[in-house]
């Protein structure tokens, strides 16, 4: 009998692939489930994002195949998107990649810096793709723990911790990647400049490259956002990923960015280029005419909005009995769950069940988001009010 790679062993689906097709059909039987789990942004671009791939699409000339790193237009958007938002420097020639989506830059960078066997350090809790890429690509996941710091920092790294793991699991097989997220998904921790000064200080002491996911730097931070590549000299040992899914209402189009120095970006490019053959014109074209979004655009979109919804979802925790870090930033808001509650399953079930509202259990993320949930603020403003009050009848 034909049997499946031995790989497919590592990993399991992925949980809203499965937990979704349940959704759909608790729906097709008429119970209308409310989701507050996924983070697809339920707005769209701006007018001058779509009037440009209307434009573009018109074009008789726009449909064939484009390079594979991208138009100029679009390299040349996103290194002044990196110089207008971050104060970031970036050669639009040679230090930036444009992506299908910065989860398919996980694959890429993965492919081009390890080697199976090699070892991998992955935050728990995190993004579940940043454990089971490097795993069904026969690398070594090793988890480092964030901890919720008792200085008010939200979840970060135990650097002490984290020597202990690379002493204690010292072979000869090296270190390679090390993935980092701040904003932090699950947990809404805020970037701050310290924590990507000890990365780098660590990442160099140890020869491995720091991979800095930073897809929700806009999403309710009121400050001006931040990169890891502003720190002097984080080009030489990071590389970037960032995405307009969040920050511009784009999750479908698939446009991401890999930020980092030219040699890197060439290997990266050079896996790439095996894999995809390029985003179509017009995509391309009107990503590049969002990067344009004024400064009024994003304060509506990504702080006002998401504050009116962020008041009904603490709301919901309020209902459930958890408790929450007030600080927290992003299109998320993470919770633990009351010690009456045996299993954080048991909770996500019965308000799934009972009250049709579909939020999603930390356990995803890790073993330390096992007593936590996350509520998506990606709903309109009445369906968040809506499933506060189908809550309350039930819990």
């Amino acid at each position: 009998m034909i049997q499946p790679a031995e790989r497919l062993n590592l990993v399991k689906e992925y949980y809203f692939s499965r937990k979704l097709k349940e959704v759909a059909q608790l729906n097709a039987e008429g119970k209308d489930i409310i989701s507050l789990a996924i983070g697809s942004p339920d707005m769209p671009p701006s007018e001058q994002t779509i009037e440009k791939l209307c434009e573009v699409a018109r074009q008789p000339s726009a449909h064939g195949y484009q390079p594979t790193m991208g138009t100029p237009e679009l390299r040349e958007a996103m290194a002044a998107f990196y110089k207008r938002w971050y104060d970031v420097d970036i050669d639009p020639k040679s230090e930036v990649l444009p992506l299908i989506g910065s989860k398919e830059g996980i694959l890429h960078v993965t492919l081009a810096f390890v080697n199976p066997g090699e070892r991998v350090l992955v935050p728990n809790p995190g993004y579940p793709t940043y454990t089971s890429l490097p795993k069904l690509l026969g690398a070594t996941v090793l988890d480092y723990n964030l901890e919720p710091s008792p200085l008010g920092k939200g979840w970060q790294p135990n650097y002490r911790e984290l020597e202990k793991i690379i002493k204690y699991n010292s072979t000869d097989k090296a270190y390679k990647l090390l993935w980092v997220n701040y904003p932090h998904m699950p947990t809404g921790t805020p970037a701050n400049m310290e924590t990507f000064e000890e990365l780098i200080d660590f990442a160099r002491k140890h020869n491995l490259v720091v991979v800095h996911d930073n897809p929700y730097s806009f999403i309710l931070n009121k400050e001006k956002p931040l990169s890891i590549l502003q720190v002097p000299g984080a080009k030489d040992c990071c590389i970037e990923l960032n995405s307009m899914s969040k920050s511009h209402n784009m999750p479908g189009w698939r446009v991401g960015m890999c930020v980092s120095n030219a040699e890197f970006i060439q290997w990266i490019l050079k896996v790439q280029s095996n894999i995809e053959s390029g985003m179509f014109r017009g995509i391309q074209l009107a990503a590049a005419e969002a990067y344009n979004n004024s400064d009024e655009w994003h304060r509506v979109a990504n702080v006002e909005t998401y504050q009116r919804r962020r008041k009904y979802a603490e709301q919901i925790m309020d209902a459930l009995g958890c408790t929450y870090d007030t600080n927290q930033v992003g299109m998320f808001l993470w919770g633990r769950i009351p010690k009456s509650v045996k299993n954080v399953e048991d909770l996500t079930e019965r308000v799934l069940h009972e009250a049709r509202v579909f939020i999603t259990p930390g356990f995803i993320f890790g073993s330390n988001g096992d007593r936590y949930i996350r509520i998506s603020l990606c709903a309109k403003e009445e369906k968040i009010q809506e499933a506060l009050e189908r809550i309350k009848k039930v819990i």
